[in-house]
C-alpha cells in the first residue's frame, strides 16, 4: 500500500486590488469629493455674506476665524481621530458642519443676524476641521493596502482640483440665484452626501489597540495620548525628519502662492485675469501629476524624490517673481504644480506607511498643524514684507525657506532610503 505524504503547499498571497477599483476606496473618494465641493461652496457663501453685513475689514476678520480653532485644536483632533477611529469621527463631523450650514440658511431666509452669526458658524467650522483634518488623513491606511497609498493620495489630488473647478462657480450660481442662503444650502447638500457613502466605507485595517480579540488595557487620558503620539513621532527617523520637511516647505510656499501671487499680478499689471491664468497653470500641472500617480501607483525612491523635487521646486518658485511675461510665469507655475503635487503626494503616502495605525491619527495632525494652522498665519507676514522689500526679494526669500525643507530631507539618511511597499 503506498502511503501519499500529505504535502501543505502555502497559499499563494492574494493580490492586492488596485484603489482605483477597491469599492471602498471609490465611496471615500466620492465622500471627498462631495464633501471639498461642499467646501468651496460655504467658503464663497461665507465670503459674500460677510461682505454684504460688514466693512471689509470686519468680513476679513469672519473669513480669518476658523484659522485659530484649528492651530489651537489640531493636534487634539488627532488623538481624537485615533480614539474613535477616523470613520466615524468624519460621520460625526460631516454631520455637524451639514447640520450647522442648515441652522444658518434657515436663519438668513427669515432674517438679517448679522456678522455675529457667520463669526459663529465660521469658528465652528474652525473647530470641526481641527478633527476633520487628522481624520481624513488617517482613513485610506484602514481601507486600503499600503501599497496602494500612493495612488489613492494622486486620486486624492485630483479630487481636489476637481473641487476647486466646481466648487467656487457652483457657490457663485447660489448666490446669484438664491443669495447667500441658497449657496449655504448647496454646501449642506453636499455635505449630506458624503454620509451614506463614507457610512458604506469597510475598514479593513484597524488600530492594534482595538483589533477584536486582543485584550483590551484601560484606556490612557487624552493627554497621555497626546505625549505617546509626539513621542511615537519623535522616535521615528523617517516621520520625525518628514515634518521638519513639511514645515519648512510648507512655510515658504503658502504665502507666496496665496499673497505674493496677487500682489505680483497687481505689480506687473497682470491683473485678476492674469492671476488667475498663473493658478490655472500651478493646478494644471498639480493634477497632471495626481493623474500620473494614480495610474502608476507608485514612486521607487520616494524619500529621495520627494526630498529633490521640493529642492527644485523651490527654485521655480522663487523664479516666479522674475517671470519676463505673463506666459513664462504660467509656464513656471506649471513647473511648480508639478514638483509640489508630487512631493506632496509622496509626503502624504509615506507618513501613512511609516505610521503605526494606532498613531496614525495624531501623526496627520501634526503635519495638518503645519499646514492649516501655522503656515496661514504668514499671510499678513508675507503682505507686509511685499509692501517693504517688494515682490523679488520676498519671493527668494520663501523660496530659500522651501529649500532648507527639501534640503533637510536630502541630509536625513532614514528618509533619503525610506520606499513606498510595492
Amino acid at each position: 500500500m503506498t502511503v501519499t505524504p500529505a504535502i501543505s503547499e502555502a497559499a499563494p498571497p492574494t493580490p492586492e486590488r488596485p484603489a482605483h477599483r477597491d469599492p471602498d476606496v471609490l465611496r471615500w473618494l466620492g465622500a471627498y469629493a462631495s464633501s471639498a465641493i461642499g467646501d468651496n461652496v460655504y467658503y464663497v457663501a461665507l465670503s459674500w455674506a460677510a461682505v454684504q453685513a460688514g466693512t471689509p475689514s470686519q468680513a476679513g476678520l469672519v473669513m480669518a476665524a476658523s484659522a485659530l480653532p484649528r492651530a489651537l485644536l489640531m493636534l487634539g483632533g488627532g488623538v481624537v481621530a485615533d480614539r474613535f477611529g477616523p470613520r466615524r469621527v468624519l460621520l460625526a463631523g460631516n454631520g455637524v458642519r451639514c447640520a450647522t450650514v442648515v441652522a444658518v440658511a434657515a436663519l438668513l431666509l427669515v432674517s438679517s443676524p448679522g456678522l455675529w452669526l457667520l463669526g459663529a458658524l465660521a469658528l465652528i467650522f474652525g473647530v470641526v476641521d481641527a478633527v476633520l483634518m487628522p481624520a481624513l488623513g488617517a482613513l485610506p491606511a484602514r481601507i486600503t493596502a499600503r501599497g496602494q497609498l500612493a495612488r489613492v493620495q494622486g486620486m486624492r489630488g485630483m479630487a481636489n482640483r476637481l473641487a476647486n473647478v466646481l466648487g467656487a462657480p457652483l457657490g457663485g450660481l447660489g448666490v446669484a440665484l438664491g443669495g447667500a442662503a441658497a449657496a449655504f444650502g448647496t454646501a449642506a447638500l453636499l455635505f449630506a452626501v458624503a454620509l451614506p457613502l463614507l457610512a458604506a466605507v469597510r475598514i479593513r485595517h484597524r488600530s492594534r489597540e482595538g483589533a477584536a480579540g486582543q485584550e483590551q488595557l484601560p484606556r490612557p487620558t487624552a493627554a497621555r495620548d497626546l505625549r505617546d503620539g509626539l513621542t511615537y513621532l519623535r522616535r521615528n527617523p523617517v516621520l520625525a525628519r518628514l515634518m521638519v520637511v513639511i514645515a519648512l516647505s510648507d512655510l515658504g510656499f503658502v504665502g507666496p502662492l496665496n499673497v505674493g501671487l496677487t500682489l505680483l499680478a497687481d505689480e506687473r499689471g497682470w491683473g485678476a485675469s492674469g492671476m488667475g491664468w498663473v493658478l490655472a497653470g500651478f493646478g494644471t500641472g498639480a493634477g497632471a501629476m495626481s493623474l500620473l500617480l494614480t495610474v502608476r501607483g507608485r514612486v521607487p525612491r520616494a524619500g529621495l524624490a520627494l526630498s529633490a523635487t521640493i529642492t527644485v521646486g523651490a527654485v521655480a518658485v522663487g523664479a516666479i517673481a522674475y517671470a519676463p511675461t505673463l506666459a513664462a510665469a504660467v509656464g513656471v507655475a506649471l513647473a511648480v504644480g508639478l514638483l509640489a503635487g508630487l512631493s506632496g503626494a509622496l509626503c502624504s503616502a509615506l507618513m501613512q506607511t511609516e505610521s503605526d495605525p494606532a498613531f496614525i491619527g495624531r501623526v496627520t495632525s501634526v503635519a495638518g498643524l503645519f499646514s492649516l494652522g501655522i503656515a496661514p498665519l504668514t499671510f499678513p507676514l508675507t503682505g507686509a514684507a511685499v509692501a517693504l522689500w517688494g515682490t523679488g526679494p520676498v519671493f527668494v526669500a520663501s523660496a530659500g525657506v522651501c529649500a532648507l525643507g527639501g534640503l533637510a530631507g536630502l541630509g536625513s539618511g532614514a528618509l533619503r532610503r525610506a520606499e513606498l511597499p510595492l
